[in-house]
Order: structure tokens, then C-alpha cells, then sequence
């Protein structure tokens, strides 16, 4: 019997172990071979707030994207080299994790200030810092599904910053994009004949018509709107086995977007872009896939119908979801290659 609580000790023990090291383990991005190459990931001060940036390329000198990830407060660094392999050839890629989102949220800070117009700011000053540090006049500006929200008012508010925006799985009418998506989860539940999920999504409409709510996204993803021809990316075990993230940044991970979806999603919902940005004086870019119901691909059409600019373009991809640039990515990086290193060059 002694022998069994000892043993029982040890392994207690050596789990509490376990735990503190996956908890408190080092984080790093993979390097990137090249006398000219960068490959970081480190914190950096902007705005007054620390935040989580990893920047990756083989080359310095190439173009600069920065992404600003959606969510609100789902942070794409502990996935996304794996899809942006070829990327890093032509381009210098800047990551970050917002104020308040995955290794940018601190437990002890004070968010209560957090809103959409100050993650504009932070975006701003970041890319001041990044002008700076990778000695580049212009960055190309990129926001993926709620992180338009963010990129598309920053260029549109300091337009002398970007070479051009792109908007890849664009926010648009919200209350639009968001019966579009209800309509098709309803649309393909009957279709394989769960009546269930079909009453429970027809007892939201009333709520969505309204803007109270969004489609729920774990129906959407059930149902292929979200992802098409790879797997969800984002969910807490692709997290925790990334180098980028241990497990305490996956506590923060998860605890910043459900506080940041709370504090952001109602002014989201209340005030959408179409009636905050109706012109912009760079280039800009819509990257939908076609089957892309977290947010549709017709009503980011019809939102881009309305833009006023010199140039822009409106690029479908045929085969994806909410994830073009991972779920096509191949043709994705032709497309940015051919548009920013061929013709800009």
C-alpha cells in the first residue's frame, strides 16, 4: 500500500512537472537561412501596450506585408508558417497579435479602453515601427476576415503608410454577410436532412435580422463555410504544438478572444465598414473564396461595387472558403507576386 501511494507521489509530481514546463516553456520561430534573412519573434512596445510580433522572410530588402488577423482576438502566428512557405521568398511577412490577443494579452493590464478605433491605432503605430526597422518607405497591408475591420480604416485614415491594401475574406454589411450566412447553413442542413440544426438556426433569424447576434461559426464550420480544402487552423492543439505558443500562451489565447469577441463583436455589429469607409486613395484588393460563409464573398462584392479608388481589384477563388491564402496558396502567391513584385518593380 505504501509502495502505491509513492508511487502515486511521484507521478503526481511529475505531472506538476510536466505542467510547469509546458507552461513556462521557450517560444521561437523557426530561422530562416540567408545572409540577408529575418526570422524573429520577439515583443516590442507600441502604443503603449507590449505586443507579440514575428516577422519572417529570406529576404529584407523584398516587399513588406503586415497581417492583421481576425477574430476579433484569433491571432495566426502559432499556424501560419506552415502556410506561407512560399510567401517568404518574395515577401518580408509581419505577424502580430493585437492588443489584448494571444501572447499580446497581459493578465495584470488594463484593457477597459479596448476598442476598434484603438486596435486602428495600434496598427498605425506598428507600422511606423516596421517602416523603421525594415528600413521601407511603404508595407503592403493585408487584413484577414475581422482583422479588415481594423486594416481597411487604417488605410483608409493614413493612406501615405501602405502601397495598397488587401481585404482576404473582407468584412462588409454585416447584417447582410451575416443572413447570406445564415440562409446557407439553413440551406445545407436541409440538405442532408438534420431537421435539428435546421429549427434551431431558423429560431436565431429574428436575432440576426436584428444584428443581436452573428450565424453561429460553429455551424458554419460544420457545414463548409469556413474551410474547404484544409482543416480549420486555429483550434488549441495546433496552438500548443506550435514553437511559437506554450501552453500559457494558449491559456492567453483563449482567454483574450473570448474577453476581446465580448468587448468588440456589439460595435462590429453597430457600426459596419461600409458606413465608415466608402473611398480609398491606394490601391486596394478583395481576396474572397467563393464558398466563404463566415463572411460573404457577395455582399464583400457588393460593398466593393460601392468603393470609390483609382484602382482596385476584386480576385475569387474558386475552390475556398474563409481561407484563400491557405487553401490555395499556391495561387495566391502567384497572384501577390505577379501584382506586387512583377508589376511594381
Amino acid at each position: 500500500m505504501k509502495g502505491l501511494k509513492k508511487l502515486a507521489v511521484i507521478f503526481s509530481l511529475f505531472i506538476i512537472l510536466l505542467l510547469i514546463v509546458a507552461l513556462f516553456s521557450p517560444t521561437w520561430t523557426k530561422q530562416i537561412e540567408g545572409n540577408n534573412s529575418i526570422s524573429v519573434l520577439e515583443q516590442v512596445e507600441i502604443n503603449k501596450s507590449l505586443h507579440e510580433i514575428m516577422i519572417r522572410g529570406k529576404n529584407k530588402d523584398n516587399p513588406v506585408i503586415i497581417v492583421v488577423h481576425g477574430g476579433p482576438g484569433t491571432p495566426e502566428i502559432p499556424y501560419v508558417k506552415q502556410y506561407q512557405d512560399l510567401f517568404e521568398t518574395n515577401f518580408t511577412v509581419v505577424h502580430y497579435d493585437q492588443r489584448a490577443s494571444g501572447k499580446s494579452y497581459h493578465f495584470f493590464e488594463d484593457y477597459s479602453n479596448l476598442s476598434t478605433d484603438l486596435l486602428v491605432e495600434d496598427l498605425l503605430a506598428l507600422t511606423d515601427y516596421i517602416s523603421e526597422r525594415l528600413k521601407t518607405e511603404k508595407v503592403i497591408l493585408m487584413g484577414h476576415s475581422a482583422g479588415t475591420y481594423i486594416g481597411m480604416q487604417a488605410a483608409y485614415k493614413a493612406p501615405e503608410k501602405y502601397e495598397a491594401y488587401i481585404g482576404i475574406g473582407q468584412m462588409s454589411d454585416t447584417g447582410e454577410s451575416e443572413l447570406h450566412s445564415l440562409s446557407y447553413v439553413i440551406d445545407q442542413a436541409q440538405k442532408v436532412g438534420n431537421s435539428e440544426d435546421v429549427l434551431y438556426l431558423r429560431g436565431l433569424s429574428e436575432q440576426i435580422k436584428n444584428g443581436d447576434m452573428v450565424t453561429p461559426r460553429n455551424y458554419v464550420m460544420k457545414y463548409g463555410g469556413s474551410a474547404r480544402l484544409i482543416d480549420d487552423p486555429g483550434d488549441n492543439i495546433s496552438v500548443l504544438l506550435s514553437s511559437e505558443y506554450n501552453l500559457l500562451d494558449v491559456f492567453r489565447y483563449n482567454y483574450g478572444m473570448r474577453f476581446t469577441q465580448q468587448k468588440l463583436l456589439p460595435d462590429i455589429l453597430e457600426n459596419p465598414l461600409p458606413s465608415i469607409v466608402t473611398e480609398l486613395k491606394i490601391p486596394f484588393y478583395f481576396v474572397m473564396g467563393k464558398y466563404d460563409f463566415m463572411t460573404s464573398s457577395d455582399a464583400a462584392k457588393n460593398y466593393f461595387d460601392t468603393i470609390v479608388a483609382k484602382q482596385k481589384g476584386f480576385i475569387s477563388f474558386e475552390q475556398s472558403a474563409h481561407y484563400p491564402q491557405f487553401e490555395e496558396k499556391e495561387k495566391f502567391y502567384k497572384w501577390m507576386t505577379e501584382t506586387f513584385v512583377n508589376e511594381y518593380n
